[in-house]
């Protein structure tokens, strides 16, 4: 037997692919896992297919998981797999243009029949030259029937057998990349310990793939990639709804105050109403609403009555949602608001990502109705501005809508876990003093009013949509609404002594071209602005958290470079908004909208373009 081929990388791409009934979001999630606590830094992204359940075999059906991890700071999945485990041929068709050259493919050769190549629109029976993929390095496994041979002394039905194929693929490629299976067995252990056979049959085919992988180093290459240096602490794999969930438990615990989520189920926020529903240990209250008004409503009445309160959603429920935050507004109560964003309109593609909700964000209500807009930029942020979402609403009484996306919502990286003094102070602005309260007379330095809720005796006061006075009576004069209107714009605006001041990555003294980013895009962009300045490119990176209001240095910042870029994944939407807010700078766009993030390949070829304009 020839020596084992060890190939040593940098970082390295890995695609699971295969029938949303494969299993391979679970293959995918517990080798990132096992990789993260091995110690190499990673960033996933899971791929839906749309349909709950589109055609077995097809194209439109397959389900993907990619991770992308190194030994050096990792920011994004991967433009392109190195490694592709592919258990049909619609998963070789659905992800060939998502290979690197010279890349692996390990297939499921059971699968690849007469039947599967039909279903799969293949016009010939080489899928692989009609793909032109005929210099990449293919490894064919009977993955089918190595399981269904492991599993044949079990007593188990067929269909229960071919589970559990992906976890022989799971094990196969853990050997190519050195994982340990510890955690795997632990977690199958787990997840069907009331079920012994499930257990048993699973372990089982782990190993097999594994030990498969072993007896035949002769065709299957192994990879050394050796763990990242990162700052010490404790770290968790985490994705960005968990992290979202976590970070308004912290906030709730910071502030003293009691968490009340009331929402109604969409893709791809749910895991955020799944993950608090959980924590009733540390006194959360969850509502799973009979739809979206109704969420967002009882969130309200927990505002009013004391209670950090959030309601989270995707882009249609934000719309159904508007005429409630409005009401948010007018009552001046603290609420924050989650929008995962995902493509749209409508129900458009429930499972990809899009930043196609911004401008709803910002102005989708009726009348002036203000709030304050963060967007989180990784997995792991989400935490800090859920955070920092629940910090701005308590402290200045005002609504707060925090945008992540489908990318950064379901894909995940690791995370160093704050201890509670590191995280900033948060004072609610509860109502103290009966003699002196009113209804909605400010704070001069921040214009929020006091908050007064039911059981505090001598701080009744009148609450609702309609206008009011200072004492909370219902006021239709014109001056007052005017002022009203301007000290709600004003509130929202003076939120800006609580924003840092915008950072560039880069040259602080300016250059070429900026690249301006905001949200989920910041890995791709930071990526790309890297490479662009190791090619000796004169390109820095300016990337927003906070969009309403927009740090105050913004416009010192634009001023020092020739061009601008703003790339974002919507036609426009943030570019539009900064023309409004600083129509002095003239902005080149880079857009993208097929559901899909960034690569980095991609913006350095937009931004190269502008250099050499």
């Amino acid at each position: 037997m020839k020596d084992t081929k060890v190939i040593e990388l940098e970082e390295v791409t890995i695609r699971f692919s295969g029938d949303s009934g494969d299993g391979m979001q679970l293959t995918g999630t517990l080798f990132s896992d096992a990789t993260a606590l091995l110690g190499n830094d990673i960033s996933t992204f899971p791929d839906y297919p749309s349909e709950i359940r589109a055609p077995q075999g097809t194209v439109g059906g397959v389900s993907g998981f990619q991770v992308q991890f190194g030994h050096k700071q990792v920011n994004t999945p991967g433009d392109n797999a190195h490694v592709l485990i592919a258990m049909n041929p619609a998963a070789i068709k659905a992800n060939a243009r998502f290979m690197s050259p010279g890349g692996t493919i390990i297939y499921d050769s059971d699968s690849f029949t007469e039947k599967n190549l039909k279903k799969a629109n293949f016009e010939t029976e080489d899928p692989f030259k009609e793909l032109n993929l005929e210099d990449y390095f293919k490894i064919p496994v009977p993955i089918s029937s190595l399981t269904q041979e492991g599993l044949k002394e079990f007593g188990l039905d067929n269909k229960s057998v071919l589970r559990s194929k992906n976890m022989f693929a799971l094990g196969l490629v853990c050997w190519m990349f050195g994982r340990p299976l510890e955690y795997v067995e632990e977690f199958i252990q787990n997840k069907f310990r009331k079920k012994p056979v499930v257990v048993d049959s699973n372990v089982k085919v782990l190993h097999d793939g594994y030990n498969y992988g072993m007896n035949m180093q002769h065709m299957t290459p192994s990879y050394l990639v050796n763990p990242a240096e990162i700052e010490n602490g404790t770290y968790r794999n985490i994705n960005g709804n968990h992290a979202t969930a976590w970070g308004f438990l912290a906030a709730a615990e910071k502030s003293g105050l009691q968490l009340f989520l009331g929402s109604y189920p969409i893709t791809p926020a749910t895991d955020i109403l799944s993950a608090l529903s959980q924590r009733k240990d540390l006194g959360v209250k969850t509502f799973q609403a009979e739809d979206e008004i109704a969420g967002i409503t009882s969130a309200i009445g927990a505002a009013f009555a004391g209670s950090l309160a959030i309601t989270t959603t995707s882009g249609p429920g934000l719309a159904l949602k508007s005429e409630a935050i409005g009401l948010a507004v007018m009552a001046e109560l603290p609420l924050v608001i989650v929008n995962v964003q995902r493509g749209g309109p409508s129900t458009g593609l429930p499972t990809k990502t899009e930043q196609s909700d911004l401008m709803q964000a910002l102005y989708g209500r009726n009348g002036e109705s203000p709030v304050v807009v963060l967007a989180a930029g990784t997995p792991s942020d989400c935490f800090y501005y859920a955070y920092m979402a629940s910090k701005i609403a308590l402290e200045r009484m005002v609504p707060v809508i925090l945008l992540t996306d489908g990318f950064l919502g379901n894909g995940s990286e690791p995370w160093k876990i704050p201890a509670m003094a590191e995280l900033p102070s948060i004072t609610p602005r509860i109502a103290k003093d009966v003699d002196e309260f009113k209804a909605y007379r400010r704070d001069e330095a921040t214009l929020a009013r006091e908050w007064a809720f039911p059981g505090m005796k001598g701080f009744e006061h009148r609450i609702g949509g309609l206008e009011k006075n200072i004492t909370g009576t219902v006021s239709h004069d014109p001056e007052n609404h005017q002022i009203n209107s301007d000290i709600r714009e004003e509130k929202v605006q003076r939120v800006v002594d609580l924003v840092p001041d915008l950072e560039i990555c880069g040259d602080d003294d300016g250059g070429e071209v900026l690249v301006v980013g905001w949200g989920g895009t910041y890995g791709h962009l930071i990526s790309a602005v890297r490479e662009l300045r190791r090619e000796g490119k004169d390109v820095s990176l300016a990337h927003f958290n906070y969009i309403k209001p927009l740090p105050k240095n913004t416009g010192e910042v634009f001023s020092k470079f020739k061009k601008i870029i703003v790339c974002e994944l919507n036609l426009g939407q943030f570019a539009a908004y900064l023309r409004d807010q600083l129509p002095q700078y003239t902005y080149y766009q880079a857009n993208k909208l097929k559901g899909l993030p960034f690569t980095v390949s991609e913006l350095k070829e937009k931004v190269n373009k502008l250099l050499e304009d």
